[in-house]
């Protein structure tokens, strides 16, 4: 199966902020906010597996800034690494206030995606060959993230995370 560079499945939305996207303080509500996140992440999973994907989990999603209505959202996303089945998303939001020449990074999140075939059966995905010291930085972190992720779901034992359990014993 080809490598891919984690460029070729960037992915970057832009939307704004409008009325009915907001809460009471005018603020971009969380929910729409993880809806557009899901819909970017989805877009890089399917570039880089050329497969339709079915989001696995969400996870480290961190709310820094608020977004406030009239605001800019930009969210670029992009593979970090993959797992057999399975494509680790990097997304980042920066919320841009045009006229005041503000921006500011809000969020960011890791997204997991499973690549199915045309019965909805998992299927395999090319790997990602990391080029920048961020890439790198991710690619390497992906794989304690997916232990760690594993772990919460019950899906594996504590002990046998052994990339995480790495970061304690040394």
């Amino acid at each position: 199966m080809k490598k891919k560079h984690p460029i070729d499945s960037l992915t970057v939305m832009t939307e704004i902020v409008l009325p009915n996207d907001t809460n009471s303080l005018n603020n971009l509500m969380g929910g729409r906010l993880l809806h557009w996140m899901d819909i970017a992440s989805a877009i890089a999973a399917q570039k880089h597996s050329n497969s339709i994907v079915v989001t696995a989990s969400v996870d480290s999603v961190s709310f820094k800034e608020p977004i406030k209505l009239g605001d800019v959202v930009n969210i670029k996303a992009w593979i970090t690494r993959t797992f057999n089945t399975s494509m680790e998303v990097f997304i980042e939001v920066w919320a841009e206030n045009i006229p005041k020449g503000r921006k500011i990074k809000s969020n960011d999140a890791y997204y997991t995606f499973v690549a199915l075939d045309s019965e909805n059966k998992p299927i395999p995905v090319p790997t990602v060959t990391p080029q920048t010291e961020l890439e790198r930085e991710k690619y390497d972190g992906a794989l304690r993230r997916r232990q760690l992720r594993l772990v919460l779901a019950g899906k594996i034992k504590p002990d046998e995370a052994i990339e995480l359990k790495n970061l304690f014993i040394s």
